[in-house]
């Protein structure tokens, strides 16, 4: 077994193990770390494969961006997971339907792909000389998948959004800013002119 093929078996076994124990866990902490655990050894099998730049936005985006939202929002939120588990037989079977559709879904896409005639030309096709990985993805992404790429864009942005909002409490009595307030003030509403006698203070 050659060290590449030792690495891609070290980085898949742990991958597949931390996803397992994103589902099983029962601190929705505890699920998050492992989820950043599965992206990082995902990452490491998109560097075998030679997609560097892959490998870094998973650890980027996912890791430092999307992984971290989710850990924050768990502990925010203060979700009592337990009751949610209460009722979690009652949805088994719509989530064994979902994971069947899925599962038929890949085997499709697989078969189809191992079956097509063009496959193996395209297994084997190299990028062009003097092109790096991350400029020919670009290229990609901004001349032949450019408006999906702008709605991807705007997806996040929405979910970034929706969990400001859910994280953000309002309590009374706190002072807050009031930008319309602070344009208005004048000397008479920001200023108190008090006489105090000698000898006196205020």
């Amino acid at each position: 077994m050659s060290l590449a093929s030792a690495f891609f078996y070290l980085f898949a076994s742990v991958v597949v193990a931390s996803a397992f124990m994103v589902i099983s866990a029962r601190n929705p902490v505890h699920s998050v770390l492992y989820l950043i655990l599965a992206f990082f050894n995902a990452a490491g099998l998109f560097l075998l494969m030679g997609a560097e730049f892959l490998a870094m936005i998973l650890v980027v985006v996912y890791v430092g961006a999307v992984a971290v939202l989710f850990l924050f929002v768990v502990m925010m939120l203060d979700v009592d997971f337990a009751e949610l588990r209460e009722g979690f037989l009652q949805y088994l079977p719509v989530g064994a339907l979902v994971g069947i559709v899925v599962l038929i879904e890949l085997v499709m896409v697989v078969g189809s792909w191992a079956i097509s005639s063009e496959a193996p030309r395209l297994a084997v096709q190299k990028m062009p000389e003097g092109i790096t990985n991350t400029e020919a993805l670009g290229r990609v992404l901004y001349t032949d998948y450019l408006l999906f790429f702008q709605a991807a864009g705007l997806v996040l942005l929405v979910a970034m959004i929706g969990a400001i909002v859910l994280t953000l409490r309002h309590k009374e009595g706190v002072k807050r800013q009031n930008i319309a307030d602070q344009i208005a003030r004048t000397k008479a509403t920001g200023m108190e002119i008090r006489k105090v006698k000698s000898g006196q203070g205020i």
